[in-house]
């Protein structure tokens, strides 16, 4: 099978671990991974490496300079924007096979500039009492059902 054209998004990602889950999660299901920078930590830190492990030889993985530089490579794309903002949950959702899966950075989420790009703000549903899922935990989670939505889980 060949890999998905989905893709996943990290805007200024600022753990190196959550990272190199996201490409391990990349590689395991086909999914390539653009980090939209300035990035939290040194790209070669061991960490990325460590926790991604040999996966990161089987990720497509794109680093953009800033937010316009990404904007302006996505083409007719679709930015489907992860947050716990989000008015409707990710399983009633209707994803695309093409759609970029865009999440925010750790500590601060998207800003509105992000937002208003975005054709879709969408979230996980989660008890009320806790604040977030951990950022791999988030993009495995909606990566996972928007594959499955479009047919585009590996066998």
């Amino acid at each position: 099978m060949r890999p998905s054209s989905l893709r996943i998004a990290l805007y200024e990602p600022e753990i190196a671990g959550n990272v190199g889950a996201v490409l391990r999660l990349g590689a395991c299901l086909g999914v390539a991974v653009d980090l939209i920078e300035p990035l939290g930590f040194a790209w070669d830190d061991a960490r990325v490496r460590r926790t991604a492990m040999d996966y990161i030889d089987h990720v497509s993985v794109t680093r953009h300079p800033d937010w316009a530089a990404f904007h302006a490579s996505i083409g007719d794309a679709r930015l489907v924007l992860l947050t716990t903002k989000g008015s409707i949950s990710a399983y009633d959702f209707s994803f695309r096979p093409d759609d970029i899966l865009l999440f925010g950075k750790e500590s601060a989420g998207a800003p509105p500039l992000v937002h208003a790009a975005c054709e879709g703000r969408i979230r996980l549903p989660m008890r009320a009492e806790v604040r977030s899922l951990n950022l791999a935990m988030s993009a495995g989670l909606a990566v996972g059902e928007a594959l499955r939505q479009t047919g585009g889980l590996p066998a």
